[in-house]
């Protein structure tokens, strides 16, 4: 898990190992614009959308579908964006290093 400057955590949501899907959740104020930045789209709220997760240089780190449930209408009641990939471990710390 990871606290930023900017009061946004993140964390890898699923449990440690190897599975179909893994999980990165981001909390914090105003997601939209980094959500634009990582997917090259802007994501509808709540709803599910195929995307391209990219690296700060524009290279797919790895595809899936990014949820956004903006505030205050999230469980932690601040934008919450959620995103699904594959479950490796190391595509995992790679969207969650992102995501920091």
């Amino acid at each position: 898990m990871g606290l930023s400057r900017t009061g946004i955590i993140a964390a890898i949501a699923t449990a440690p190992g190897r599975g179909g899907i893994g999980v990165v959740r981001v909390s914090g104020p105003g997601l939209l614009p980094f959500a634009e930045l990582l997917t090259g789209r802007r994501p509808s709220p709540r709803h599910a959308t195929l995307s391209t997760f990219r690296d700060a240089d524009g290279a797919a780190i790895d595809q899936g579908i990014q949820l956004f449930f903006p505030a205050p209408h999230s469980f932690t009641g601040e934008d919450v964006l959620e995103l699904q990939g594959h479950g490796g471990p190391v595509v995992l710390q790679m969207l969650l290093a992102r995501c920091l």
